[in-house]
């Protein structure tokens, strides 16, 4: 049995329904269900015994203590996190309280279940922790991509604390000889995505006839992940990643946002055309940059193909195919996500993630 936080967010859940694809081996879905926590998103498992949900908080130590104690798990991972730039630059401190403070409850939880396992189940045991890229900071055009030695210059209340929650992992591997294992991985596109980020925001607003807004030029670079390629990295880490590494988790897809949009106005173009005969592209508009926003980040992935064989399946064209084929297969999917709170958020920043 393995232990997932924040199973019912977007990479979560995709992980979860990946596992229980492919293995019989229980998860217990540990969860807060905030704004972009959704149940929905695991509807096809609602009747599955291998599938154990308990909505709750990585801060509640006595909760995390009882789950362990209870169900025994070989394994956590750990996805739980606030993970929207433009959330922690309007509201920082949920992003302290769950990317730092709640990390070290987790840890400081899991250290103590791990510290009374017998001999072999604790040489067996692992605490897997999902991070990001952003923590590396910006780079320029001609910078070489990062690399798991690249030194942490996060940029925004977000990166920061994850950065921080990353340190807190490596110092207890370090300190206390838990069996920790980091992944840093560059944007992640795919189903279930919540619609506040750029790919599924350009869809839904699309879909919507309302605009397309894009950041300052539209030129900031990022590297792009589909998600289930991601989940299988994870799923290689937890098996062979050695004990105290990081390894940094790409798709070997740098693009500009504008590029991104472009791309997606052309396959709705194609595969829902408007009602008009226009295309798309018509919608975008230009809006003011983020804050401190970062020009650039690539991830070099050549660590987890060298050491662990990984390397993903997709590449951008199939991976966004697939995307806005799924969104467009599940329009009420992205009705039900779109709760008044949201809307009411969206209205006052509107904005996508890059």
């Amino acid at each position: 049995m393995i232990l997932v936080t924040g199973a019912a967010g977007f990479i979560g859940s995709n992980f979860v329904l990946d596992w229980l694809a492919i293995n019989d081996e229980p998860v217990i879905n540990l969860d807060k269900l905030t704004y972009a926590g959704n149940l929905d998103n695991l509807s096809s498992l609602k009747d599955d015994s291998r599938h154990i949900f308990v909505q709750g908080d990585i801060g509640d130590r006595a909760l995390v203590d009882k789950l362990l104690t209870n169900h025994k798990p070989r394994a956590v991972i750990n996805f739980a996190a606030e993970s929207h730039v433009d959330r922690s630059i309007h509201g920082p401190e949920d992003f302290i309280q769950t990317n730092m403070l709640g990390t070290f409850h987790l840890l400081e939880s899991v250290r103590g279940y791990w510290s009374n396992l017998a001999d072999a189940e604790k040489s067996q045991f692992r605490f897997l922790h999902v991070s990001t890229d952003e923590v590396y900071g910006s780079l320029s055009p001609s910078d070489p991509a990062f690399t798991e030695t690249k030194r942490y210059e996060p940029n925004s209340p977000y990166s920061a604390s994850k950065a921080a929650s990353d340190h807190l992992v490596r110092a207890y591997h370090h300190t206390y000889g838990l069996p920790v294992l980091t992944t840093n991985c560059s944007n992640n596109y795919g189903p279930y995505h919540f619609p506040e980020k750029l790919i599924p925001l350009m869809i839904v607003n699309a879909l919507a006839g309302k605009p397309l807004p894009v950041y300052g030029d539209g030129m900031q670079i990022r590297d792009w992940l589909f998600v289930k390629d991601h989940c299988s990295a994870i799923r290689r880490v937890l098996e062979a990643g050695t004990l105290g590494e990081v390894y940094n988790v790409g798709g070997w897809n740098e693009m500009p946002n504008i590029e991104i949009v472009k791309i997606v106005c052309g396959l709705l173009d194609e595969m829902r055309p408007r009602a008009d005969g226009k295309p798309y592209i018509e919608q975008m508009t230009f809006v003011t940059d983020r804050p401190g926003h970062d020009r650039r980040y690539a991830i070099d992935a050549t660590k987890i193909e060298r050491e662990l064989g990984w390397r993903p399946a997709e590449t951008f064209e199939t991976g966004i195919r697939k995307t806005v084929a799924w969104y467009l297969e599940n329009e009420e999917w992205v009705k039900t996500v779109q709760s008044g709170a949201y809307r009411n958020w969206l209205e006052t920043n509107y904005s996508g993630r890059s």
